[in-house]
């Protein structure tokens, strides 16, 4: 059975490695780090500088790679990736990273974001005789690249993503070099670390504590970074006209032991449920967490409201994309198989439950009935974001618009929907308060529906 789609999908995540002489085993531990961002498949392109080495498989990083694997992968120098599909169909073709042979020399491409004017791209391309090897629009990059008249191969990348629009927080590895790209509106994070002599690149900075890496800074929106034997440089700079930093990385995306965006991902969940005491107060016994993405944002709730926290619910972290259903059918048997409640804590008490976000609700509801069942005696909802009222174009795979319970339904009618006593959304301007950023600077489109990049047939300018 297919698991239930009820949550914001993860996207991907780049880790990447410049001159270190066990490449391919600190690229598999960056890359378990990422693990959240993508479970569908996984990849590692090493260099020698003369030759690349390649594996993908479909999976989890633990499944795709093993130690024989992995001592195939030669060289000094490394690309990997996890994803989570949002353009191109789950198949191994659309596995990254993408290799392709170019005059350019081998380029090896890995992607964490979605293009919106992708297809447009792609049908001119076809049109001008180049054949795609996948479905996924991360390759119409490489395709770009490779087409311009550029003299440089730096002035050939500039050429290529001046002509993509979306959102791209990118890794090519060349056979003597590592680059870092970031669209120009910054919409998914990327970072530059440093280990002893080894430049490191990842999508989030946990990935760098596993390998012992510190943080050297953040790629900037628009920027492209060389990591080789010269160093970290920036060499090129796409033209921006604003960011769009992705809010729900810090809502639910990303890990909280992360930095991102110049934050503490930890410290930013946490106002974020500070401020939804804040706002929505009610009387009740204890605070409990929707685990795992919502433990902070619940911890702040209870140290705001001075309610005490407890372990109410309890998440499997072994469940798969599928599994056996009984022959005799079991109530909720999804949720369940996901959250155990634990009795003792919910017995008898007014419950506030704190999520991150309500997607199409089936799975609140199905929380709740347990609650119910367990003894609560109440039961208070509080999210620690506004109400999601739109698809994401920018790399999250998200129902369509009709398919989202805040899209169809006002808040009262989602309450009685749940069967909650009540339901209460933390404020758009809250919710941009707790990050401490400029309020500017990030995307807020899945709450408003105002789209800062233009998307074929749908949205507004910001």
């Amino acid at each position: 059975m297919k698991e239930p789609f009820d949550r914001m999908r993860e996207e991907c995540g780049v880790f990447g490695i410049y001159n270190h002489a066990d490449v391919s085993r600190l690229t598999y531990l960056g890359l378990h780090q990422l693990q959240h961002r993508g479970q569908e498949s996984a990849g590692i392109v090493t260099s020698d500088t003369k030759r690349f080495y390649s594996h993908l498989g479909m999976g989890l990083v633990s499944d795709v790679f093993n130690q024989s694997v992995l001592d195939r992968l030669r060289g000094r120098h490394s690309i990997g990736h996890v994803r989570y599909g949002t353009a191109g169909m789950s198949l191994l073709v659309n596995a990254q990273p993408i290799v392709v042979a170019t005059a350019w020399g081998p380029l090896a491409l890995a992607h964490n974001g979605n293009l919106t004017n992708a297809q447009i791209l792609r049908q001119r391309l076809e049109k001008e005789g180049s054949i795609f090897q996948t479905s996924a629009d991360s390759e119409t990059i490489l395709h770009l690249i490779a087409k311009s008249d550029a003299k440089t191969f730096v002035a050939a990348m500039k050429d290529a993503f001046s002509q993509v629009e979306g959102a791209y927080s990118i890794g090519i590895l060349t056979p003597k070099a590592l680059y870092a790209v970031r669209d120009p509106w910054g919409v998914r994070p990327l970072h530059i670390g440093r280990l002893n002599g080894s430049f490191v690149l990842a999508s989030e900075t946990c990935a760098f504590e596993i390998i012992g890496g510190r943080l050297v800074r953040e790629v900037n929106p628009g920027e492209i970074v060389c990591l080789d034997d010269q160093g970290i440089r920036s060499v090129e700079k796409l033209p921006s006209s604003g960011r769009a930093q992705c809010i729900f990385e810090f809502i639910y995306f990303s890990r909280p032991d992360s930095q991102i965006f110049g934050k503490s991902v930890y410290q930013v969940r946490r106002e974020l449920g500070r401020q939804l005491a804040r706002e929505a107060p009610v009387r009740a016994d204890i605070v409990v967490a929707v685990p795992d993405s919502a433990n902070c944002a619940a911890v702040g709730y209870s140290e705001q409201s001075g309610i005490p926290f407890e372990i109410g619910l309890i998440r499997s972290h072994y469940v798969g994309r599928t599994f056996i259903e009984p022959k005799q059918a079991i109530r909720d048997f999804g949720a369940r198989m996901k959250y155990s409640v634990v009795p003792e804590a919910i017995r008898g008490k007014r419950v506030i439950l704190v999520d991150d976000s309500i997607v199409r609700g089936t799975t609140s509801r199905k929380l709740i009935r347990m609650l119910r069942q367990a003894g609560a005696r109440e039961i208070h909802i509080k999210i620690s974001s506004p109400p999601i009222v739109g698809p994401c174009f920018y790399g999250i795979d998200t129902p369509r618009d009709k398919e989202l319970i805040a899209f169809r339904l006002k808040t009262d009618r989602i309450k009685e929907y749940l069967r909650a006593d009540s339901l209460t959304y933390l404020s758009l301007g809250g919710m941009l308060k707790a990050t401490g950023l400029p309020p500017r600077d990030f995307c807020t489109a899945c709450f408003t529906n105002m789209y800062p990049i233009p998307v074929p047939a749908h949205g507004t300018m910001k």
